[in-house]
């Protein structure tokens, strides 16, 4: 073990230890001592399937303990997030979330849990964000450009995504709500689609994942307009941003976590998400994070319950403006 993993996993229990003057010195948090389950509510070989199984195996290598990753494709998410809120609250069962378990409470009518009421935030892993592209042959070179253009041609623009309430799909929604321009949605069964048809010129913009968005602006088959975070990026860094478009409250990403489900004992929530943090800055975890141009974060309980909070609130409104079709 580094000396500065010791540091970071020794400040991470005295985090927990007892503020009171007096109080007794806490215990050692015997966790886990069994098989921990990550149920990941995407198909296997997917970039959240990457992340979970990079994450469970530094999780594994630290603990001693088998991290067993489960895919529970369905519903959007709320398969997977349903039967981890059912589970026993004693870290042995833990959810790989994701926009879509902020999101899906203003979707769904009936998601079959409540992302507030019965899960306990552990750590916010990762995050990458989507690029804004069009057919190379399109006349806007700049979001500007593109705006005015949609401006000028109201109802006839479309936008591409492969699934309602994707990243791709709320940042053409919040797009149309910042800009007040007409877009149609066209949704796809998944991104190759999506991307073909805006390559071919048949769809006029997609917002998509930055990995597979980079290789076919560099293969000249779309062109780049901006990044949806908010800051530019190191991997393209003439890139702007939306936000530079005079655009200041646009910005989006996807990102990963971990969460469990309500209850769970806070000084086991502590040791996961602290262990967490080291897992996702262990550099062979960055260097493979890299390579889908998705960065580590690694966070607290309390700082992943204010970014949920942050995108809830976000994307509530987003969501209550679109059209009843969509």
């Amino acid at each position: 073990m580094t000396d500065r993993r010791r540091i970071l996993q020794l400040a991470a229990a005295s985090a927990l230890a007892p503020a009171f003057g007096g109080a007794a010195r806490a215990q050692p948090v015997i966790y886990p001592d069994r098989s921990v389950r990550l149920v990941v509510p995407f198909a296997p070989l997917t970039r959240a399937d990457l992340i979970a199984r990079l994450v469970a195996a530094r999780l594994a290598d630290m603990w001693g303990q088998h991290v067993v990753v489960e895919n529970h494709k369905g519903a959007g998410g709320n398969i997977a997030a349903e039967e981890v809120a059912r589970a026993a609250p004693d870290g042995y069962t833990l959810l790989l979330a994701s926009l879509d378990f902020a999101v899906n409470r203003f979707l769904y009518r009936s998601p079959g849990y409540d992302p507030i009421a019965d899960f306990a935030p552990v750590s916010l892993l990762c995050s990458y964000p989507d690029i804004m592209v069009v057919p190379a042959s399109s006349l806007a070179r700049t979001v500007d450009e593109f705006i005015d253009h949609a401006r000028a041609n109201p109802g006839r623009i479309t936008f591409a995504s492969w699934s309602l309430g994707t990243s791709a799909h709320l940042a053409s929604e919040l797009l149309k709500r910042l800009t007040h321009i007409e877009m149609t949605h066209i949704p796809y069964l998944g991104p190759a689609a999506a991307y073909n048809d805006v390559i071919s010129g048949r769809v006029d913009v997609m917002f998509g994942p930055a990995n597979s968005a980079l290789l076919l602006m560099r293969n000249g088959k779309l062109r780049g307009l901006a990044v949806t975070a908010s800051t530019r990026q190191r991997w393209a860094p003439a890139l702007p941003t939306v936000a530079e478009s005079g655009l200041p409250d646009f910005d989006v990403s996807t990102w990963f976590a971990l969460v469990a489900p309500a209850r769970i004992p806070p000084e086991i929530a502590g040791k996961i998400s602290a262990d967490a943090a080291l897992a996702v800055q262990d550099p062979d975890v960055v260097k493979q994070l890299d390579k889908i141009v998705t960065t580590a974060v690694g966070s607290t309980p309390a700082q992943l319950a204010r970014h949920l909070k942050a995108e809830m609130d976000k994307w509530g409104p987003v969501i209550a403006d679109m059209r009843p079709h969509e």
